[in-house]
């Protein structure tokens, strides 16, 4: 067996997948003398660390119920222009989750709200924190069952759990007679003890109506606003844009089918044209 299959079969041995699938590229490029070994050990180092990662984001993203993988990087600030760059990069150094302080995305529907949410949650996972993932409607839907079956104080308990709870869609829907008052709960329960991220079409002011009850409105946004990093999105829904900009495609391509589907001009009626003008 030679020295290379020996590697090989260590690596096998030793359970790491990420090392195995690329040494074998590594190795040449060491015999070569294009790598030193000590950048040959870190360059397999890093293939592994890399596939952890991978799987862990695999992992969390099922577990955690985010609704999509989506990056800072795949945010387009052009089209958001009321965003701010410096800001949200910022927040992505997560040393808001270090001191447990809340951020809350709001703006209209559509402008990527949930999207800047999930990166955060994204970037959380790949440093090996928990997050988990629901609607507010959900969120409250959960506890009510959990208080008509005896089991609140376990789901409260499991949602007290993750380094890092989203909230998304608080305003899209109205909640029910005792939505808020669960709600509040939630949010008083997790206080300084772990991040919330929310996400919201409505303005402070306008929570009351979220919660149906303006003082217990007005006592949640002080828990949440406590320690907080808004951020505020002014712009048109990227949905409303692509639904418009098919439109006007579709338009076009009719137009242009129109066009050519028009008969050729006629020899005959061209002679009798010309004959009128002479």
């Amino acid at each position: 067996m030679s020295r290379r299959d020996r590697v090989r079969a260590k690596l096998a041995d030793l359970k790491l997948p990420g090392a195995l699938e690329v040494v074998d590229e590594i190795l040449a490029r060491a015999d070569s003398g294009a790598l030193s070994v000590a950048h040959a050990l870190e360059e397999l180092l890093d293939a592994q660390l890399a596939l952890r990662v991978q799987r862990r984001l695999e992992s969390a993203q099922r577990t955690s119920r985010l609704p999509y993988f989506k990056t800072l990087d795949d945010f387009d600030f052009s089209l958001q222009p009321s965003v701010d760059r410096t800001q949200l990069e910022s927040l992505h150094d997560l040393s808001f989750l270090r001191r447990h302080e809340n951020v809350v995305f709001c703006g209209p529907p559509g402008v990527g709200k949930t999207h800047l949410a999930t990166s955060l949650a994204i970037a959380a996972i790949a440093i090996g924190r928990s997050v988990y993932f629901t609607t507010l409607v959900e969120a409250v839907d959960a506890l009510r069952n959990a208080q008509a079956n005896g089991t609140f104080k376990r789901r409260m308990a499991w949602l007290l759990r993750p380094g890092l709870l989203i909230v998304d869609e608080i305003g899209y829907l109205p909640l029910s007679d005792d939505g808020g008052r669960l709600f509040f709960q939630l949010v008083n329960a997790r206080h300084e003890r772990g991040s919330m991220i929310l996400t919201t079409n409505k303005s402070f002011e306008e929570w009351g109506g979220v919660v149906g009850d303006e003082v217990m409105a007005a006592a949640m946004l002080d828990r949440l606003l406590h320690r907080c990093h808004v951020v505020n999105i002014q712009g048109t829904s990227y949905r409303m844009r692509e639904y418009k900009a098919a439109r006007a495609q579709t338009r076009r391509n009719a137009e242009k089918a129109a066009v050519a589907t028009l008969p050729p001009p006629s020899p005959a009626g061209d002679k009798v044209a010309k004959s009128e003008t002479n």
